[in-house]
């Protein structure tokens, strides 16, 4: 890879200086050497006294290399995202993506950058990361990293070469070619249908890896929080059924990686937790009998 070490973090910011002096805490917990932030711009008047709080935060940093791009305007975090990851990718291999409501154990950061150059030029691959919950892992997978169908947000890495087609406008008018609609959670044809309303890029990465049929390597266990349930949440106000258990220490870096192959317990395990009605109910009793 042309640009590691160091892999940068790429970390998005708007409005909430508390959230992000316990962000920027969790990231010098784990040494990370570079950062390239993000800080939005303030809607208005309201706003614009955390924004520059929040700007003065990373205007601070003196624990490791910062680069801010701080926004004119304010883009929301659909287009901030997209547009500030394709700008990494246009620079770097491979990079990590926080956002300003996320905490992770120390070990974190190695942890993604070790699988970050395993699967490099693995092409099933198309990104990783450091969360998964109870109610999606697959029972039998110990203490090793699995791999997932569906992709992630929260605290996750990929290279430039996983990230290219990200911005292609027509690409959720393709995915109903792609996977049954519901494939991997219910939950995903209804963020498709509300992206560009609500302003989120999300559901375009999950649907980018259906697309191409790409991997994300999670690990055994989650080493990441989102602690910002609140009306200003950047990416899941409310979504508080995905709260994890306290954290472990981190997941141990293996000594020889799995192969690329997806755990078959994945898809269903998914679409439990995403359904609705009584199909839903039926999904997630099985998986609670052992059966997923």
């Amino acid at each position: 890879m042309r640009d590691s070490p160091p892999i940068p973090v790429v970390l998005f910011a708007y409005a909430r200086p508390d959230h992000l002096g316990r962000t920027l805490a969790s990231l010098r917990e784990n040494a990370v050497p570079r950062i390239v932030a993000f800080a939005d711009g303030a809607k208005g008047a309201a706003d614009a006294g955390r924004v520059t709080e929040v700007r003065a935060l990373l205007r601070a940093i003196d624990w490791c290399e910062v680069s801010l791009t701080e926004r004119a305007q304010n883009l929301g975090l659909g287009r901030n995202v997209l547009a500030g990851v394709t700008e990494v990718a246009d620079r770097h291999a491979a990079f990590v993506v926080w956002e300003d409501d996320l905490i992770a154990v120390p070990g974190t950061y190695e942890w993604m950058c070790a699988a970050l150059r395993r699967y490099a030029d693995d092409p099933r691959v198309m990104s990783v990361t450091a969360w998964t919950h109870p109610r999606v892992t697959p029972r039998d997978v110990g203490a090793s990293p699995y791999f997932d169908g569906r992709a992630e947000c929260w605290v996750w890495g990929a290279w430039a070469r996983s990230w290219k087609g990200m911005n292609d406008q027509t690409a959720l008018e393709k995915l109903a070619t792609v996977a049954a609609p519901a494939a991997y959670g219910a939950d995903l044809p209804i963020m498709a249908e509300r992206e560009e309303r609500q302003n989120i890029w999300a559901v375009r990465w999950l649907y980018h890896h259906l697309q191409h049929g790409g991997l994300c390597v999670r690990p055994p266990w989650s080493m990441v929080e989102h602690f910002g349930f609140d009306p200003l949440a950047t990416n899941a106000a409310g979504a508080t059924a995905w709260a994890n258990p306290p954290l472990r220490a981190a997941a141990p870096i293996p000594a020889a990686w799995p192969e690329s192959r997806e755990h078959p317990a994945c898809r269903e395990r998914w679409e439990a937790a995403n359904a609705a009605g009584w199909l839903g109910r039926w999904r997630r009793l099985m998986v609670r009998l052992g059966f997923a």
